[in-house]
């Protein structure tokens, strides 16, 4: 089993061409209002699912009665009175106010609302009546019950996260900060734009921070400009996360193949990579010409990255004299989520490729991702059966003969799925 992925700066164009719409919605600009197919406020009907927009007839009766969760900024004048007025304006629409955090400005104050809104309640109607109150840059997005948990209490929690497994920095930074683009960029050769100060820069929809490991971190979010509060809460994240050094979570399953030998799987990280490169050394050049789509002889360059927690989560399995035979790397890959696997020549179609697999696509759920996708060449039978063998719905996108998986992820399927220390099938 084996599968191509490396560090984002050494991708092959054609890789980009394959997945060019996937970054589609994340690249484009937007300016500061959100995109209307977020919101609903455009032409047509709003996206189903919404819970806000015209309805009629039964469906109106039936929306009477129910009610959804929004989060909603406002910019308000920072005078007194002024969300006195917008408060006011809400209750007249049997909008409840749950929580509100305030984030000054210079020359205003940023009011973050979470709502319980009757269901039936049209969008451009609360835009109107914020703005008639006094507000303006009114932006809003679907919330659920974890956005009920008080600021402090949900930041506290992030930093446990982060404190547990570096892995967690960029998922709990997207917690913090709603829907965002991380990217790693590396440490500069001379000096240049992305060399940021200690302190970090916040330049509207964009916050670039130094790295844990080098480098900088480059935090962007399309149409919502980030608030000095925001800033501050996430290069205190950063802060913690560069102070407490990397680390894994210490844990192990011990998997009984189908002949009766036992591995053992665990997470890996750079204090793997002499054992790593030892496997490289044991693998054919198909199998590594596979996997990294590049000369054989440049395989070994990528493992520091691949191993790094900072980027991703790597699972190993070993032998019981400590070899490594395959690894699995879940990588954050900006806004998205790629999964890659390397299976030793002698230890290949014994079902480990499907086993890891599944518990690296089970913890991209558990992590709230939408989708996972792997990138392989068309004549990877292995790599697409193990895909397959996920039970989840796919998508290809194949050039020049890369191809590019997009699995849609169903937490509760995978749930199923998982299991721990036990006999593991063939692929």
């Amino acid at each position: 089993m084996s599968h191509t992925a490396r560090p984002r700066q050494n991708r092959p164009a054609t890789r980009q061409k394959a997945v060019a719409g996937l970054w589609t919605r994340w690249t484009r600009r937007h300016g500061h209002a959100p995109p209307l197919d977020d919101t609903g406020d455009g032409p047509g009907r709003p996206p189903a699912g919404t819970g806000l927009g015209t309805r009629s007839g039964a469906e109106a009766a039936a929306g009477a009665e129910e009610s959804a969760l929004w989060r909603m900024r406002a910019t308000v004048r920072d005078e007194p009175g002024s969300l006195a007025a917008l408060c006011t304006a809400l209750a007249g629409l049997r909008v409840d106010i749950l929580s509100l955090q305030t984030h000054p400005l210079a020359d205003g104050t940023v009011d973050e609302f979470l709502l319980r809104a009757p269901g039936g309640l049209d969008l451009a109607d609360l835009r109107e009546t914020v703005t008639a109150a006094g507000g303006s840059d009114t932006w809003c997005e679907r919330a659920d019950a974890h956005d009920l948990v008080d600021a402090p209490t949900r930041v506290l929690g992030l930093a446990t996260r982060t404190a547990v497994d570096a892995s967690e920095l960029p998922l709990a930074l997207r917690q913090l900060l709603g829907r965002c683009t991380i990217r790693s960029l590396p440490v500069p050769a001379t000096a240049g734009p992305r060399e940021v100060p200690v302190e970090g820069v916040l330049e509207d929809t964009v916050m670039r921070l130094r790295a844990p490991e080098g480098g900088v971190l480059s935090i962007e979010r399309p149409y919502l400009p980030f608030t000095p509060t925001e800033f501050a809460r996430a290069r205190a994240l950063v802060e913690l996360d560069a102070r407490l050094g990397p680390r894994v979570p210490r844990g192990q399953d011990v998997l009984t193949l189908p002949e009766g030998a036992d591995i053992t799987v665990r997470r890996a990280d750079t204090g793997d990579l002499p054992a790593a490169k030892a496997m490289h050394e044991r693998c054919s050049d198909r199998t590594l010409g596979l996997r990294y789509h590049g000369p054989v002889g440049d395989a070994d360059r990528y493992l520091n990255h691949l191993l790094s927690p900072r980027h991703g989560r790597t699972l190993a399995a070993h032998t019981a004299g400590g070899r490594i035979v395959a690894l699995g790397h879940l990588l954050w890959d900006g806004d998205e989520t790629e999964v890659a696997l390397l299976v030793e020549d002698a230890w290949q179609h014994r079902g480990i490729g499907g086993e890891f697999l599944g518990r690296l696509v089970t913890m991209a759920a558990e992590t709230g991702c939408e989708s996972v996708y792997a990138v392989t060449q068309a004549s990877n039978t292995g790599m697409v059966a193990a895909m397959r063998g996920l039970g989840l719905p796919l998508d290809y996108q194949i050039e020049e003969g890369t191809l590019v998986i997009t699995a849609r992820l169903d937490p509760a399927a995978l749930a199923a799925r998982r299991t721990h220390g036990e006999r593991i099938g063939r692929e």
